[in-house]
């Protein structure tokens, strides 16, 4: 049974301690109950220190250790999962020390990058139906650059899922270009096979019909209707990135970190319809449970093909 707060006096009341974060978390990193992670035992004693110590091997286990929380306050991470969570846009790291109270523009930094490698749940699954395949492009004005031609833009692949005639969930990635050895891996590791992508004319999606979608080709020339109109469902994704970009966090988002925004933006998107805030917020703290540490170290120097979408080869 999934239990989370309704409100933000709920969240105060229940999880105003450590002790109380805690004892959610244990709940949450095991389900089905207590397993050790050195012998897999399964019967356990409450110890002091936020400790569990298992009755077979005797390990002493805390349930933040290999986490995000890991050293943390957690009563002020519950907190700042709720204000990230509660925000219909999120926070950004300013608005973050500001309402915790941290001593530092850094931490809530760190912070808020450690939540938003929480908010891709592995295995989830992959776009079906009829679905729109196309790229759009972060950054301001080339010369001499038109059409997919870029030296200095973050491209961005976007899939949107065509529900009930308007939009469903979305997938979105940065690719180093626009070939189909970048492309069709993104379609692929998005889209279920056997769905109907549409796609524009451009050359490096015509494999699709090969791999075991129904493609379906929207030419756009210049006495065809518009892109926009075509494939309306990306290009409105794309409008609310850039709009999300620009308004919550300035346009202040480099190439190297952009991969977890996109994270972020999918995140929040598909589940826009969402009545309860306090779901999202049980979704984020499930999911950031089983989300390894993260040194800081790691999060302002991504290493290269460290994030899980990065693209792969076609075989």
């Amino acid at each position: 049974m999934e239990d989370y707060p309704r409100t933000l006096l709920e969240l105060e009341r229940r999880f105003s301690s450590d002790d109380a974060c805690r004892e959610h978390l244990f709940h949450l990193r095991w389900p089905n109950g207590f397993v050790c992670p050195r012998c897999q035992g399964r019967n356990v004693w409450s110890m002091s220190r936020g400790l569990w110590l298992c009755a077979a091997c005797r390990s002493q286990v805390s349930v933040t250790a290999g986490t995000i929380f890991q050293d943390s306050r957690l009563a002020l991470w519950f907190r700042a999962m709720w204000y990230v969570t509660s925000q219909k846009n999120g926070a950004s790291a300013l608005t973050i020390q500001r309402i915790l109270g941290l001593g530092s523009y850094q931490t809530a930094w760190a912070w808020l990058h450690k939540l938003r490698r929480a908010m891709v749940r592995p295995g989830r699954e992959r776009l079906s139906g009829l679905v729109e395949v196309d790229e759009t492009y972060l950054g301001g004005l080339e010369k001499g650059r038109h059409g997919r031609h870029t030296e200095k833009k973050a491209i961005v692949a976007v899939a949107a899922e065509e529900k009930d005639r308007t939009i469903g969930r979305i997938r979105l990635r940065r690719v180093p270009d626009v070939s189909s050895q970048s492309l069709l891996p993104f379609v692929e590791d998005s889209v279920e096979r056997g769905s109907t992508v549409r796609t524009d004319g451009w050359p490096s999606y015509q494999r699709l019909g090969v791999l075991g979608y129904k493609h379906v080709i929207s030419v756009i020339g210049e006495e065809k209707p518009k892109a926009t109109q075509l494939l309306p469902h990306v290009h409105r994704v794309a409008s609310l990135l850039k709009r999300w970009l620009m308004g919550t966090h300035q346009g202040a988002v480099g190439h190297a970190h952009l991969d977890y925004y996109l994270d972020e933006f999918t995140f929040r998107f598909n589940r826009r319809t969402s009545r309860s805030r306090g779901k999202l917020f049980y979704r984020l703290v499930q999911q950031a449970v089983q989300v390894g540490p993260q040194p800081y170290r790691t999060l302002i120097q991504p290493a290269e093909g460290q994030h899980p979408n990065i693209s792969r080869p076609v075989e």
